[in-house]
């Protein structure tokens, strides 16, 4: 606690006061950025765009058919998931 900025101060970018990382006293644990295969990106675009239709039949209607249509995209989506592993991007 001792090596912390003290209160009311702000470390800006470009300062060389206390508040800035080097690589001696950036943590050891941040791990390396992870965003995912494309596949598994496929994978939630179309169950996304499943419950916007299905969002979107709500309030104009509701149309029943649009909505299981809906429905109908989210589960293709989950099952094209389960099919290319999207579990196995979570670490």
């Amino acid at each position: 606690m001792a090596d912390q900025v003290a209160p009311g101060t702000v470390a800006h970018e470009g300062d060389t006061g206390a508040g800035e990382l080097d690589a001696q006293t950036a943590p050891s644990h941040v791990h390396p950025t992870h965003h995912g295969r494309p596949t598994s990106w496929v994978a939630a675009c179309i169950i996304i765009a499943g419950f916007i239709v299905g969002g979107i039949a709500l309030p104009i209607g509701p149309t029943w058919w649009l909505f299981w249509t809906g429905a109908g995209i989210v589960v293709l989506g989950a099952i094209y998931g389960a099919a290319v592993r999207i579990f196995d991007d979570w670490y």
